[in-house]
C-alpha cells in the first residue's frame, strides 16, 4: 500500500508523537508498504510561539497538493492539526479523497494550560477538523469515549509500542544515580508548564527527584528546586538506564493522550505513579503502579509495587502491534476490538 503521512510534528523534535510516527513508519516499510511523509522540513517554516521546537510550515493547499499528487497515495493519514494538516485536509475534501486523522494531544486542556482560552472554544475547532475523517486514531479507550461525547464516534485504536530490546529491566542504573539518596523518583519528558511537573517537584517525599528532558521551563525549575537532579535530554541506552535505575517513574501530566514514557518505564520494570486521568488511567494496573488524585499518595503506593509486575505490563506493548492497528484503521472497516498483542503487521501479497 502507498501510504502518505502528513505531520506538523517531525524531526528534530523529540516527543511521543514524533517517536510514534518514526517507529510506525519503520514497521510499515519493513512490512513492504511504500510510505511518504509531508513534514515541515520540506517547506519554509517559523518556530511555534512558546514551543520553538515545533516548526510551523508556510505551505498552503496547492503546495501540499502538488506533493500529494506526486506521491500518488492509496491512503492519506493526517497526523496533526497544524498548518500542514489543515492544508492536506483542504486538499482531500476538495478532491474527494478519504483520509484518517489522529488525536495525539488533548488540545483543549493543553491550550488552557498555556493561554486564557476556554476549552469549549478549542473543542469547536477539534470537532470541525476531525469530523470529515473516515477514522480518528486514538491511543486509549477513554479518549475514544471523550471524542464520542463530542460527536466524533468514528474512532479506532492506535496504541503505542516499546523497543523491548532497548527498554528492559536488566540494564545497569544510569551513572548519575551513583550516591543519590533513595528512593529515586524519575520524570522523563518535556520540561514545560503543560506537563504539570511542578506538582511532582512540590511533593515532599524522601529520596531524590530526577528530571530527564529539556524545555522552556527548565531554568525556572532549576532555580526553584536546587535539590533536584536535572540531567538534560537522554536517548538510547542512557535513557533506558535512567528508567531501569529509578525506583519509581512519576508522570504528573493531566493533558497527555497516552504517555509513551509510561510504557517505556514499565518495560524497564519501574512502577509508575500518576493521576487517574486518560493516558495513565488506561495503562497502569494494580501492582504495576498507582493512581491517585493526591500525587504524593500515588508515589508512596508505587514504591510498594512489584517491579516484575511492571515489566510484565510493559511487555504487552509492541510496535508491530501498534502498526497493525494503524494499517487496520486505513482499511475503513467497521470498528472492531483492539488487535491482539501478538498480531504482526499485515504484509503485502
Amino acid at each position: 500500500m502507498r501510504i502518505l503521512i502528513v505531520t506538523d510534528a517531525w524531526e528534530p523534535q523529540v516527543n511521543g508523537v514524533v517517536r510514534t510516527l518514526q517507529a510506525t513508519i519503520g514497521e510499515l516499510r519493513a512490512a513492504g508498504h511504500d510510505v511518504g511523509v509531508i513534514s515541515p522540513d520540506l517547506f519554509r517554516s517559523t518556530p511555534c510561539p512558546s514551543y520553538p521546537e515545533i516548526r510551523l510550515a508556510f505551505a498552503g493547499r496547492r503546495a501540499v497538493g502538488r506533493r500529494i499528487r506526486a506521491f500518488a497515495p492509496q491512503a492519506i493519514h493526517i497526523s496533526t492539526e497544524g498548518p500542514l494538516g489543515l492544508a492536506a485536509r483542504r486538499w482531500c475534501l476538495r478532491n474527494g479523497f478519504p483520509f484518517t486523522t489522529a488525536y495525539h494531544t488533548r488540545f483543549p486542556e493543553y491550550v488552557a494550560a498555556r493561554l486564557p482560552i476556554s476549552p469549549a472554544f478549542v473543542w469547536r475547532f477539534i470537532r470541525w477538523f476531525h469530523r470529515p475523517a473516515r477514522h480518528i486514531m486514538v491511543a486509549t479507550r477513554s479518549l475514544a469515549r471523550e471524542l464520542a461525547d463530542q460527536g466524533l464516534g468514528q474512532t479506532m485504536m492506535w496504541e503505542r509500542g516499546v523497543d523491548h530490546a532497548l527498554f528492559r529491566p536488566d540494564r545497569a542504573p544510569h551513572p548519575a544515580y551513583a550516591g543519590l539518596a533513595r528512593p529515586i523518583q524519575l520524570y522523563v519528558g518535556r520540561v514545560a508548564v503543560e506537563k504539570n511537573i511542578g506538582a511532582f517537584l512540590d511533593c515532599d517525599r524522601p529520596g531524590t527527584k530526577v528530571i530527564v528532558g529539556d524545555g522552556p521551563a527548565l531554568a525556572q525549575f532549576k532555580a526553584r528546586h536546587p535539590d533536584v537532579l536535572f540531567v538534560g535530554k537522554l536517548g538510547g541506552e542512557m535513557l533506558a538506564a535512567a528508567y531501569s535505575g529509578a525506583d519509581i517513574f512519576v508522570f504528573p501530566s493531566r493533558t497527555d493522550t497516552f504517555g509513551l514514557v509510561v510504557i517505556e518505564a514499565l518495560s524497564c520494570g519501574t512502577p509508575v505513579a500518576a493521576y487517574p486521568v486518560p493516558g495513565p488511567g488506561d495503562i497502569v494496573r494494580e501492582g504495576a503502579g498507582a493512581l491517585d488524585e493526591d500525587l504524593g499518595r500515588a508515589i508512596d503506593a508505587a514504591l510498594t509495587c512489584d517491579r516484575d509486575d511492571a515489566a510484565a505490563l510493559g511487555a504487552r506493548y509492541s510496535w508491530p502491534n501498534c502498526t497493525a492497528q494503524f494499517v487496520k484503521a486505513l482499511t475503513f472497516l467497521p470498528t472492531e476490538p483492539t488487535v491482539d498483542a501478538a498480531a504482526a503487521v499485515p504484509r503485502l501479497a
